[in-house]
């Protein structure tokens, strides 16, 4: 292992794949129901893709964009065009079709790999109907459609596109390969801000690698370990936590299309898993499942868990009713690479629920005050962050990166927390409005834009409220148009329809008029504790 860091820590994933295929060779890196592929298999693939990835005519920095649940194609694929000097964008795969269309053009990709009618998730439909591809979307010159028996019209089905790289020579592949520099970029993960509108990460080959040896290392993964990826292959926490990391450590993938508690279950004794991340409310849906004694669990050894409030409780529960030997919670950022700080394996259940660790190694980790100061520990302030893993920036956004990166290259979060004098962080607040919903980050803004396409709706104010299997989820305070009447459950029928279902709000209270500051501002304050009073109360807005 000492010798695969020091050739890769600032290396690349073309390079990453090949050294794995030599390290670990026929050991199984994929197990996606009758598909299994070793190492050696996993590069033969994406290389597969890569040539006719060439044959498509994809050129070094063009951008390549994956719509597509958890499957075994997504991982050749994702390695494919970053063989080819491609940049790999993953879209969300509950996005509608304005959604993605909008990614799409703002990423100015060249090639969408995607599914239609995979698990009924009929992607070319939703984006047809929703923009004129041909007129909106110019750059995209090609559509690959995985697991078709006939490719919608306009598109290639798999097939069809392995077979147009027959023809490209596999030496091509290889010096393409090895073109790939650790400063390129290696994806674009897009994530959405209060500007209402989502920005590309820019995020390079050498800093995931770093990034995610580091993940690796703090949290244990071993080469033969069996990894539920229940995590969306689209995040930073299914992707490069998930996947890639294995790809590093020689752990076999096994990934979860679609979550279900009982299949999940019944999936870690059928397939012996022992390594199973995820959000709070999967392991307290596994703790607190009516027939949990039915299932056989006892293979299960690492969890790493994030992304909203752990009770102390469910870190004892883990340890105590189940096999966990290591539990670990966390903190980052997309623009972080999705990493900053850690727990540690050896910390205590109260430090693990209620912290989110401290920074990982070579990594800054500062809470401040307004003006850029470090508070003493202790107290509230912004946490800021500077390291390796921060972002290169937004993606053709300098305004938004000058004003997310200072100039001594600190990355403001926009989260408030408290440092203890171990270093371990708490996050308390968020400066932004953002809130969690089941893990996914909802932005006010970004739904704001979207429910004001309403025809009925003149102003709308969204805000978080608690939610017990959640966490958070949205409220919707809407002003109608003159002469027109809203009916809330309409708008949320509406609105489940034109947006990802944990953007959608849950609530709808109709008011006369939003209120607002001495600023023409709206408090989103008032309305936060208004909708926190209405949930307690167990009122329906």
């Amino acid at each position: 292992m000492t010798g695969f860091r020091a050739d890769l820590e600032w290396g690349t994933t073309p390079r990453l794949l090949r050294s794995s295929a030599e390290r670990f060779g026929d050991a199984v890196a994929i197990a996606d129901g009758t598909t299994s592929l070793s190492f050696t298999d996993l590069l033969a693939a994406s290389n597969r893709v890569a040539a006719s990835l060439l044959a498509l005519g994809v050129t070094p920095g063009d951008r390549v964009a994956i719509w597509a649940p958890n499957l075994w194609e997504w991982i050749p694929v994702a390695l494919g065009l970053q063989t080819v000097g491609a940049v790999l964008v993953p879209l969300n795969t509950r996005y509608k079709g304005r959604e993605a269309a909008y990614i799409l053009g703002r990423s100015r990709a060249r090639v969408l790999v995607t599914v239609a009618g995979f698990l009924g998730n009929d992607y070319v439909g939703l984006l047809r109907g929703a923009v004129d591809v041909a007129e909106e979307l110019p750059a995209l010159e090609a559509t690959v459609v995985l697991r078709a028996d006939v490719a919608p019209s306009g598109t290639l089905g798999w097939t069809e596109f392995l077979a147009r790289g027959d023809a490209i020579d596999p030496a091509e592949v290889e010096a393409r390969a090895l073109a790939v520099d650790p400063g390129d970029l290696s994806d674009l993960l897009f994530t959405s801000g209060t500007t209402g509108n989502p920005k590309g990460v820019m995020q390079t080959h050498a800093a995931t690698l770093r990034a995610f040896w580091t993940w690796g290392d703090v949290v244990g993964l071993r080469a033969g370990d069996r990894y539920l990826v229940v995590n969306p292959f689209f995040h930073a926490f299914g992707y490069k936590a998930g996947w890639l990391v294995c790809l590093m450590m020689g752990a076999t993938v096994i990934p979860q299309a679609v979550f279900d508690g009982d299949e999940v279950m019944a999936r870690i004794g059928r397939d012996r898993i022992s390594v199973l991340p995820g959000p709070p409310t999967l392991l307290q849906g596994i703790l607190n499942h009516p027939d949990r004694d039915r299932y056989d669990l006892s293979s299960l050894r690492l969890t790493v868990t994030g992304a909203a409030a752990i009770p102390v409780e469910l870190i004892t529960r883990l340890r105590d009713e189940l096999t966990f030997e290591t539990i670990v919670t966390g903190y980052g950022l997309t623009e972080t690479c999705g990493i900053a700080t850690m727990c540690r394996h050896d910390d205590d259940p109260e430090t693990i629920a209620t912290t989110s660790g401290r920074a990982i190694p070579d990594v800054e980790v500062l809470v401040v005050d307004e003006a850029g100061n470090e508070v003493p520990r202790g107290e509230a302030g912004e946490i800021v962050v500077r390291g390796y893993q921060v972002m290169r920036g937004y993606f053709e956004d300098e305004a938004e990166t000058r004003a997310t990166i200072d100039e001594e290259g600190w990355l403001h979060t926009g989260d408030v927390g408290i440092m203890d004098d171990r270093g371990y962080v708490r996050i308390t607040d968020r400066i932004k409005d953002m809130f969690i919903v089941g893990g996914f980050n909802a932005y006010p803004a970004e739904i704001e834009n979207l429910m004001l396409r309403h025809p009925a709706v003149a102003q709308v104010a969204v805000v978080g409220v608690p939610d017990d299997r959640m966490g958070e989820v949205g409220m919707a305070f809407v002003v109608p148009r003159p002469g027109a009447t809203v009916d809330p459950e309409q708008l949320l029928t509406w609105c489940r329809a034109e947006m990802a279902n944990y953007k959608a709000p849950r609530y709808v209270e109709v008011l006369d008029a939003l209120p607002l500051n001495a600023m023409g501002k709206v408090t989103k304050f008032e309305l936060r504790d208004r909708g926190r009073a209405i949930v307690a109360e167990g009122l329906t807005p």
